[in-house]
């Protein structure tokens, strides 16, 4: 008996990396990105999923369900849906929240990346909160990383002093807090303006930090209903320890601010390094 020979299939030739903008069968907006070894995915802009994954030989490596209905408001089956911000019911919104739902659009001015994007191919997706989106959550973009696990003195417990336990301090309610003995620089990251704020500070060894929220906001007479979304105090400080000077002695304090632009989602800025630097 002979066998029969074969020979392998020659792999396909090089082509450009690429990023395509084009419509599904029920007319839904999506990115195809490919990539010089001939990998690709798909990136549909109804909830930023990727919903296509295949590798050189053209082999579909992410499941999307035969039956996946590509139609508002329904969920894609299948892919990698974003479940934002809960996950399935634990949480007040809707079941995974309403990001995979929503129609996200694109980055027309992304940052760089921070690789060599001769060898890659990318696509910057943002989700654009609507009117209906901020009454149901109405949470600031904002983060301070720096004061991690530090001791501080919560005003709105009569200065009872708590450890911060959280990776990062974030904002969903009102929050009036004394940072003891905090390090010489904090940074305060913007993910919608894709800034981030790098503090450094000298000769005040406290950091206070507060938003009055939304009910304390209505009830100050100098501060807009809703502007408590657009600020945010991070006062360097020395409260727990106040500066006394005796005669002929002198003290300085400094407060240094920079603005530096930044993608954290994206891995841009790593706020470790900013902090070391």
């Amino acid at each position: 008996m002979a066998a029969a020979s074969s020979s392998s299939p020659s792999p396909p030739t090089p082509q450009p990396s690429s990023v395509e903008r084009t419509k599904g069968p029920t007319g839904l907006e999506k990115l195809v990105l490919r990539e010089a070894r001939g990998w690709s995915a798909e990136v549909h802009l109804y909830g930023g999923q990727v919903t296509s994954w295949k590798n050189d030989r053209g082999d579909e490596l992410l499941f999307v369900s035969s039956k996946a209905i590509f139609k508002p408001p329904k969920a894609i089956r299948g892919g990698i849906p974003i479940c934002f911000p809960q996950f399935g019911t634990q949480g007040n919104l809707e079941k995974h929240g309403f990001a995979r739902n929503r129609l996200w659009v694109i980055d027309d001015n992304p940052p760089p990346l921070p690789v060599n994007t001769a060898i890659k191919t990318f696509a910057d997706l943002i989700l654009k909160p609507s009117e209906e989106d901020l009454k149901i959550w109405p949470h600031s973009e904002i983060r301070v990383e720096g004061l991690e696990t530090l001791d501080y003195l919560d005003n709105l417990n009569e200065k009872e002093r708590f450890t911060e336990q959280g990776d990062a301090i974030v904002f969903e309610a009102e929050v009036d807090k004394i940072y003891l003995d905090a390090p010489p620089k904090i940074a305060i990251i913007d993910h919608e303006k894709k800034r981030t704020y790098v503090l450094r500070k000298d000769g005040l060894p406290d950091t206070v930090v507060w938003n009055p929220w939304d009910k304390k906001s209505k009830n100050t007479q100098d501060l807009g209903d809703e502007e408590y979304k657009h600020m945010l105090c991070v006062e360097p400080a020395a409260v727990e320890k106040p500066i006394t000077l005796k005669p002929g002695e002198e003290w300085k304090g400094r407060m240094e601010l920079s603005a530096v632009p930044s993608s954290y989602c994206s891995g841009q800025l790593d706020p470790e390094k900013v902090l070391q630097d």
